[in-house]
């Protein structure tokens, strides 16, 4: 059984650089490929879901070397 996120959940994640610093998203909308989400400032982009280590995850900033990675809860 595959994690998934679900419409209405916020999720957090950390920062790789800073430890300190959380990035949290609300899941306004989701399909079977692609999340959107709602930032702390209000702006929702979608973004493609991608199954790793039986939780779905995504990229809330875009996919890049230290970018964080969200993960729907085990």
């Amino acid at each position: 059984m595959v994690a998934q996120f679900e419409v209405g959940k916020t999720y957090s994640c950390r920062s790789i650089c800073d430890y300190d610093c959380i990035f949290s998203f609300e899941v306004v909308k989701r399909t079977a490929k692609f999340v959107s989400l709602k930032d702390s400032g209000g702006k929702v982009r979608a973004r493609k879901v991608r199954v790793w280590d039986g939780a779905e995850v995504c990229d809330p900033h875009g996919r890049y070397s230290m970018s964080p990675v969200l993960r729907a809860a085990k």
